[in-house]
């Protein structure tokens, strides 16, 4: 039976390149913080703990765990002085059983895969076992020297290097496995005789070497062990992440009009012949049905959209549901607790909150549509105002079937309008309306004054 599986994350650092107030592994890619993919990747793994080191900000971070880490028991270490890696390593161990294998991970490489990861344990098993990455330009990074039966004998280091290591491809990325009784006692050996009096992890590697273990190494894609020091590293991990979801959702049979320009920031669903234009950004959980059609620039967030229903350019949905064959926008607002039946339309500024629209009921020009029910096949004219608001309380608006409101008209809520009526434009209504009929309410008789005069600019 495999050993029980402890993860360490070493998330301590400052990360002052970033120049930002917020620790560094906080910061984001796709929307979620780097630390939390690394979390959602070791979770994969079925640990049976994982630990994070903190440091700078670490009060900040276990907040940030509270609010957005959910299901996943973690273990908190403090690395109070930043002393190096295998000094915050230390800092974990007490909580680690000596029967236990270890899996070192970093909060600032956030695009790691679970599959390379248990590779990487499964290679560590009975040793050290390091994940390398062969690099076309391996300048900065420590280069993995190997004997003649490829063993790993030491990392060396850039500066260090000779010209003839410096050729060497296959650099190391810091991230290990190794059973944790061996560990323990490596850590306790390491020493700090280095120009920054730092306690290096890397020193395990020579340790392993004189007791006789035969190192070996998992191999990673570039990609995947990228860091972030700086916000341009961030931005460029953004667009490996999207690239990487991109090209599975392609090959799932969603059509993009360009990969390099989509940003999915949680999860998606979506049936045959779905299109996303460019510009988009998809945040939280999004389901499109089969030949929905997103036009360019618009955000998806917690929607749910039924089968051929189009969403034009510049809109912004949030928490909606919406039917089948629907229309929405352009420049349309969708606002939470919506929901759109069959058919209906949304049109260009036109804002819908808390509503539900019947079955082809239509808004589709500069509408406000707030805490309302409308029923099916209702017409709402250009400049509708549901007024929901009195200040301190919302309150509801309910309109049946086949109703038509006139445009620029005030429905002052609570009130009702009943199936089939017609409301005039320009009316203020402040009564529950009947079904049938005409609705005028406006506050006196148009008239027309011919002496008036308008005023001029510059006169007395």
């Amino acid at each position: 039976m495999p050993a029980p599986l402890h993860v360490i994350i070493l998330a301590a650092g400052q990360g002052t390149r970033m120049k930002s107030a917020r620790p560094k592994v906080l910061h984001e890619i796709a929307g979620r913080a780097m630390l939390g993919h690394v979390i959602d990747a070791a979770q994969q793994l079925a640990p049976a703990g994982i630990h994070v080191v903190v440091g700078h900000g670490g009060e900040m971070v276990r907040a940030w765990a509270r609010d957005h880490v959910a299901g996943v028991p973690l273990h908190w270490a403090e690395q109070a002085e930043q002393l190096g890696t295998a000094h915050a390593v230390q800092q974990a161990m007490p909580q680690i059983p000596d029967a236990a294998q270890v899996l070192i991970l970093y909060g600032d490489v956030p695009l790691v895969r679970a599959a390379t990861l248990a590779a990487l344990i499964e290679a560590g098993r009975r040793t050290l076992a390091l994940l390398t990455v062969e690099l076309t330009d391996p300048a900065g990074y420590g280069r993995i020297l190997r004997n003649r039966g490829r063993a790993i004998t030491a990392i060396v280091e850039d500066k260090d290097a000779t010209a003839r290591q410096r050729a060497i491809r296959e650099v190391n990325t810091g991230l290990m496995s190794v059973p944790a009784k061996r560990l323990r006692g490596w850590l306790a050996r390491v020493k700090n005789r280095n120009a920054k009096g730092e306690y290096y992890l890397t020193d395990i590697v020579g340790m392993a070497v004189k007791a006789g273990l035969k190192v070996v190494a998992a191999s990673a894609v570039p990609d995947e062990v990228e860091g972030a020091n700086d916000r341009a590293q961030l931005a460029r991990l953004e667009r490996l992440y999207q690239a990487r979801q991109a090209s599975a959702l392609l090959a799932d049979g969603l059509a993009l009009a360009d990969p390099a320009r989509f940003d999915l920031r949680g999860q998606l669903t979506h049936g045959r012949d779905v299109f996303v234009d460019v510009g988009c950004v998809l945040e939280g959980t999004v389901v499109l049905g089969e030949g929905v059609h997103i036009g360019p620039y618009c955000v998806l967030r917690d929607v749910t959209l039924g089968a051929g229903t189009r969403v034009h350019a510049h809109s912004v949905l949030e928490g909606c549901t919406a039917g089948a064959d629907c229309v929405i926008g352009p420049f349309a607002r969708v606002r939470p607790t919506t929901q759109l039946a069959d058919g209906s339309h949304v049109g260009n500024f036109v804002e819908i909150k808390n509503a539900q629209l019947g079955a082809g009921t239509k808004a589709n020009h500069l509408a406000y549509v707030g805490d309302a029910t409308i029923g099916s096949r209702t017409n709402i004219g250009a400049g509708v105002i549901t007024c929901n608001y009195d200040g301190a309380n919302k309150h509801r608006t309910t309109i049946g079937d086949d109703v038509f409101v006139g445009s620029d008209t005030q429905l002052v809520a609570p009130v009702a309008v009943g199936d089939g009526a017609t409301i005039g434009a320009g009316s203020t209504i402040t009564r529950d309306v009947p079904g049938g009929g005409l609705t005028i309410a406006r506050a006196r008789e148009q008239k027309t004054l011919a002496s008036w005069k308008r005023p001029r600019k510059g006169a007395g």
